[in-house]
């Protein structure tokens, strides 16, 4: 975990994952590396150890949904705390804030506060599922 902390923090990741003897980094923004990994590549989400620089309620869910065991994030939500809690992996973080922001500091996240009132992890995927087609359909 050390060892993917630091190169989230020097490589100027927004996520690194190992699994399996091998580390992956990513750096799309938001919930989309995630999203794609438990859609197209659950199998290197199971087990394995995340560092992240910000973990939100979608985030959370995504990486409960994949069978994660470990997760070290600088900024966490309530909502995400609350949500790990329920579930079995290990959780380790800098700072809990009340929500996470959007990139422009005019409010909360989009994908934060879509699911900040759905209780479960599973019950966020069609959620996130949504909010990424209408994203990927701009562009």
């Amino acid at each position: 975990m050390e060892e993917l902390i630091k190169l989230l923090h020097t490589g100027g990741y927004s996520c690194t994952i190992a699994n399996g003897g091998k580390i992956r980094t990513f750096t799309q923004r938001g919930v989309a590396d995630l999203y794609d990994l438990l859609t197209q590549e659950p199998e290197f989400l199971k087990g394995a150890l995340i560092a992240d620089k910000v973990v939100g309620k979608g985030a959370a869910a995504l990486m409960i949904l994949g069978g994660i065991e470990e997760l070290y994030t600088d900024i966490i939500s309530t909502k995400a705390l609350e949500l790990f809690r329920k579930s079995d992996v290990k959780v380790d973080f800098a700072q809990e804030v009340d929500f996470i922001w959007n990139r422009d500091r005019t409010g909360g996240c989009p994908v934060e506060t879509m699911c900040s009132e759905v209780g479960s992890a599973e019950e966020v995927l069609p959620l996130i599922r949504d909010f990424q087609d209408k994203i990927r359909s701009r562009k």
